[in-house]
């Protein structure tokens, strides 16, 4: 019987708009090609995820990727408003399970200015039991010890959680530890999943 669902946020309640805020700043698409290469698709994204280096150090590694677009680098991230939108479901969907009685839960690897920047697009985080955002506990997906946090903060049995995430490689230590897992592809695809196995809930949208 599942008693916990618990969410990953990028893609699956947010949609991750890195590459449309780049754009919006007025950048060519070389520029923000080459944006995009120095940073999201860097190792060293996972370290403003881990949030144990400065935002100004992180912005460092980045620019010694690629010296000759540091300037407009550094003025593409001076601020991550509109790096992440709320999908439509995602209030109504974590209202409506905890109207039937889950706990809901959130664990994401997330930025600490992503998160000051644009906090609103986490509304639903408010109507949850409780949240894990990497940055605030310095340790990220996939690492065992941020699954075992949540399970110590929060108090739930492995065999009656479910754990949604849309990379596979966050699924498989959850799978480990004896969580049930749903790779998200679809909002359709995952509630008829979470049906599946037991969890019933109101999918209306107007909580």
């Amino acid at each position: 019987m599942i008693k916990t669902v618990i969410f990953d946020i990028g893609n699956v309640l947010v949609d991750f708009r890195f590459r449309k805020m780049v754009e919006s700043k007025g950048f060519t698409k070389e520029v923000c090609d080459r944006i995009e290469e120095a940073t999201v698709d860097s190792g060293f994204w996972n370290e403003l995820d881990r949030g144990v280096m400065s935002y100004d150090e992180v912005l460092s590694l980045f620019a010694a990727r690629d010296k000759g677009i540091e300037t407009q680098m550094r003025q593409a991230l001076a601020s991550l408003k509109g790096i992440v939108k709320m999908r439509p479901h995602a209030v109504p969907w974590v209202r409506g399970l905890k109207r039937a009685g889950y706990q809901v839960l959130a664990l994401s690897n997330y930025p600490e200015k992503a998160y000051e920047d644009d906090k609103e697009q986490l509304a639903f985080l408010d109507d949850m039991d409780g949240y894990i955002l990497s940055y605030r506990d310095k340790v990220v997906k996939p690492d065992g010890e941020i699954y075992d946090l949540l399970q110590a903060r929060y108090s739930f049995a492995p065999k009656e959680c479910v754990f949604i995430d849309d990379l596979q490689t966050n699924l498989d230590t959850a799978d480990k530890l004896g969580w049930q897992t749903i790779r998200y592809e679809s909002y359709e695809q995952v509630c008829a999943r979470l049906r599946e196995i037991g969890v019933e809930w109101d999918a209306r949208e107007d909580f």
